[in-house]
Formats: C-alpha cells, sequence, structure tokens
C-alpha cells in the first residue's frame, strides 16, 4: 500500500473545483482554443466545442472522477482493481504515457510564454509595428536550441516543486492563490480588447456561427479541444479524483469545473478575436498566432505595454496550473503502484519529461532533423502534438466512457457517486438517466464515429 501522506488528499470542496479548473483552465483555454477557433471558422468551431463539452466531456469527467475516488488510485491502479481482464491496465498504461509526452510538450509552449513575458516586459514589442518583423523574431526566438531548452527546464522545476509540495500544500494552495487572479486579469483584458477601435468584425468572426464551415475534421478538433481543455482521456481527472472525500458531490463538482473551463475559453477568444480584427491581423496563424501576431498588436494598441505584460502573465499562470495536475497522472503512478517517495517520483518524472521534450523544443528550426521528421512541418513538435494532443485522448476517453457505461456499469458507478455515510445518501444524482444515456451511447459512439472518418480521410485521403 502506498503511503497516505505521499498520495495527499484535498483540504476542501473549493480547494478541488479551483485545481481541478486549474487543470481544465490551461494552454488549452488559452493558447490553443483561440488559435483552433481562428483555423476553423470561428463562431461554428465554438459551438462545436461547446456542444462536445456538454455531450461528450462533462459525462466523462463525472465517470473520471468516479472512478478515482472509487479506488483511490492512478488510472493503472484503477483498471487493475475494477477490471475483471489484465488488458485494461494497459489502457491506464496509456493515460500515464500520455501525461509524460503532453506534460514533455506543454512545457515547451510554457516555456516560450515565459520568453515573451520577459521581451514583452522590457519593451522589446514596444516600437515594433511590423508583423512580419515580429514573426522573424519568433522564428529566431524558437529556432535557438540554448533559449528553448533552459526554458523548458525552467518550467519543469517549477511544476516539479509545486507537485513535490503535495495535493493539500501544493497543487490545492497554488490554485487557490492564481486562479482567482486569472479571472481578474482575463475580464480585465477581455474589456479592453472589445473596446478597441474596428474589434466587431472580430466579435463577428466569434460569435456568428458559418455553417458551410462545418467538417468532419473541424468537429474532431473541437471534440479534442474539449478533451484536452477538460483534462480528459489521459488520467487527470482519475488521478484527482482519487484524493476527494465521499462528501463530496461529483456531478456538481465536475458541473462547475466544467463551467470555469468554458468560461475562460469564451474569455480568452473575447481578449483574442477582437484584437486582432481591430489591428487587420489574420486569424489563422495557427499555434504561433500569441507569438507572431498579439506582439505586433500589443504595439500599436493604447495601453498595448500592459495588454501585453498582462496576457501572458495570464498566460503563464494558466500553464502551470495545468501542468502541475499533468505531473501528478505519473508520480502518482509511481507512489501507488511502485510504491515510491513523492521526491522519488517527481524527480524521475521530471527528467524523463525533459529528455522527451528536448527534441520538440528543438524541433521549431534549431534541429534539420527534429524539425523535418517525417516531412511534416514542425516535425517531432507536431507529431507528438497530435499523437497525444488529440489522438490519445480521444482513444482514452473513448475506453473510459465504454468502461463504465457497459462495463463496471452506471449502477456501481452511480452507488459511488451517490455514496452513503451511516445509511444516509451523501449526494444525490438527479441527472441519472441522462448521465447514464450520454456515458453508454453518446459519448462512445460520436468520438468513434468522428474519430474514424478523420482517421480515414487522414490517411486514406478519400
Amino acid at each position: 500500500m502506498s503511503d497516505p501522506q505521499e498520495r495527499g488528499a484535498w483540504s476542501s470542496k473549493i480547494g478541488f473545483i479551483l485545481a481541478g479548473a486549474g487543470s481544465a483552465v490551461g494552454l488549452g483555454a488559452i493558447w490553443r482554443f483561440p488559435y483552433y477557433t481562428g483555423e476553423n471558422g470561428g463562431a461554428i468551431f465554438t459551438l462545436a466545442f461547446l456542444i462536445c463539452c456538454f455531450f461528450i466531456g462533462y459525462p466523462v469527467m463525472i465517470a473520471e472522477l468516479t472512478l478515482g475516488r472509487n479506488t483511490q488510485k492512478n488510472p493503472v491502479g484503477m483498471f487493475k482493481k475494477l477490471a475483471k481482464g489484465g488488458g485494461w491496465k494497459w489502457l491506464g498504461g496509456l493515460c500515464i504515457l500520455s501525461g509524460f509526452t503532453i506534460f514533455a510538450w506543454y512545457s515547451i509552449i510554457a516555456g516560450w510564454v515565459v520568453g515573451y513575458l520577459y521581451k514583452t516586459a522590457i519593451g522589446t514589442f514596444s516600437e515594433v509595428r511590423d508583423a512580419n518583423m515580429i514573426s522573424s523574431m519568433f522564428d529566431q526566438f524558437s529556432a535557438s536550441g540554448v533559449t528553448v531548452s533552459s526554458l523548458h527546464a525552467l518550467i519543469i522545476l517549477m511544476t516539479a516543486f509545486v507537485v513535490y509540495r503535495g495535493v493539500k500544500s501544493g497543487i490545492e494552495l497554488l490554485s487557490k492563490l492564481l486562479m482567482p487572479l486569472l479571472f481578474l486579469l482575463l475580464i480585465l483584458l477581455a474589456i479592453r480588447s472589445i473596446t478597441l477601435e474596428g474589434a466587431a468584425d472580430g466579435l463577428k468572426f466569434y460569435l456568428y456561427p458559418d455553417f458551410s464551415k462545418v467538417s468532419g475534421m473541424m468537429i474532431l478538433k473541437a471534440m479534442g479541444q474539449a478533451l484536452f481543455s477538460l483534462s480528459l482521456g489521459m488520467g487527470t481527472m482519475i488521478t484527482y479524483g482519487s484524493y476527494l472525500s465521499k462528501k463530496e458531490n461529483i456531478p456538481v463538482s465536475a458541473a462547475w469545473i466544467t463551467f470555469f473551463e468554458l468560461l475562460v475559453c469564451i474569455l480568452a477568444g473575447l481578449v483574442i478575436m477582437p484584437a486582432v480584427s481591430a489591428m487587420g491581423q489574420s486569424y489563422t496563424e495557427g499555434p504561433d498566432l500569441i507569438f507572431k501576431v498579439l506582439p505586433s498588436i500589443f504595439g500599436q494598441m493604447p495601453g498595448g505595454y500592459y495588454f501585453g505584460v498582462g496576457f501572458f502573465v495570464l498566460v503563464i499562470i494558466a500553464a502551470l496550473t495545468s501542468t502541475v495536475s499533468i505531473l501528478e497522472v505519473p508520480v502518482a503512478y509511481f507512489v501507488d503502484e511502485k510504491h515510491w517517495s513523492r521526491k522519488k517520483a517527481v524527480i524521475f518524472v521530471g527528467f524523463i519529461a525533459y529528455l522527451i521534450g528536448t527534441p520538440a523544443a528543438l524541433a521549431h528550426g534549431a534541429s534539420d532533423f527534429w524539425s523535418n521528421l517525417a516531412g511534416i512541418k514542425g516535425g517531432f513538435f507536431t507529431i507528438i502534438s497530435t499523437v497525444f494532443g488529440d489522438i490519445s485522448l480521444s482513444i482514452g476517453a473513448f475506453f473510459i466512457a465504454i468502461f463504465v457505461g457497459w462495463l463496471w456499469g452506471v449502477e456501481k458507478a452511480t452507488t459511488e457517486i451517490k455514496s452513503e455515510e451511516n445509511g444516509i445518501t451523501v449526494s444525490e444524482f438527479p441527472i441519472k438517466k441522462y448521465w447514464s444515456f450520454l456515458i453508454k451511447f453518446v459519448a462512445p459512439v460520436t468520438i468513434a464515429i468522428v474519430f474514424g472518418y478523420t482517421m480515414w480521410k487522414t490517411f486514406i485521403g478519400l
């Protein structure tokens, strides 16, 4: 048995909700959601994303939290305890691997943000108004192997320090301190953005859907974004659920986490889209949107220096609240299954994540081999982003829905959700029928159809 002091537990309901929201409210919301929205038709993507969160994300989150609390285990330990066959532990293993790899990839982007906060704070972009020059500056910055590798290491060290402190004194404390600040900054920046002259076109693009832009790939990206943003399919919510007490109302907590995630995504779009429109820039810059387009905007808008500093502080806060949750998944595995101390697990996972992430950090021009691996733009960085940021999350969420809906069973899940103390039901579950239908049919069928269609289009090319 693992030491309970090594595993830890949430000290309060609000602490868990803020930590869960912090896990969800990360780069997925503030970096990935706006550029996915820009690339995939604006408001129609936002609508598809909201639908995916409601019909797929929320039910799967309830399922993951329930599995975690029932077993008090990490994903591998959870399947070993509940599954009758040994094959399911491999799905838990995929969750652990996804946690390793997404953390390694995620910390690279977070490192870029730290670098850009420094550049913004010293006034690098204050006098630069040419978008091409800003783009060239990012290309030079991301191609500096020493710089990006060092920033990658810095994020890993910062994250490792928080996770090393444990659930209550590390993850929960960080979330309580940073999440209120994150919301305050988002609201202030959104107000500034939508009041810019020329922001109306950006608001129209963001809020009025064009249904002609619906496609299977767009829906897959919306679904992948929902799973990524809500930290589903990679074991984070299973692990966080394992620290919950029986007194917590899982559906209500999951609803709050989902609500906060959607709110931050919507606000992030309101920060970025009107500003991009107001300054006559492109929505479709892709992953480099906040590094190539926004700095040129900061140099043009009134009060742009403060807007820029505030924005990158905001993104760093969001990144850290997510990296700690992702790192916690493999750390919990080694604490539970290998009976390692938390300190040993954190050091080992952090080191391996640095090794995995280094080739990805060099894949933006620092290394021709890693930058052009398999003939793909962005090389290794793009490959692990796609494989673990979209595909593995879809696989994980699909099989978790199947496991809870059909193998472990909704009745056992419901018993855990309602839980009893001294014969008294702790949490009611009025949406049981709705949730049962979604977790048994809607979530797995939708994930399978969209995922299968997209893989068919991608690899067969028909």
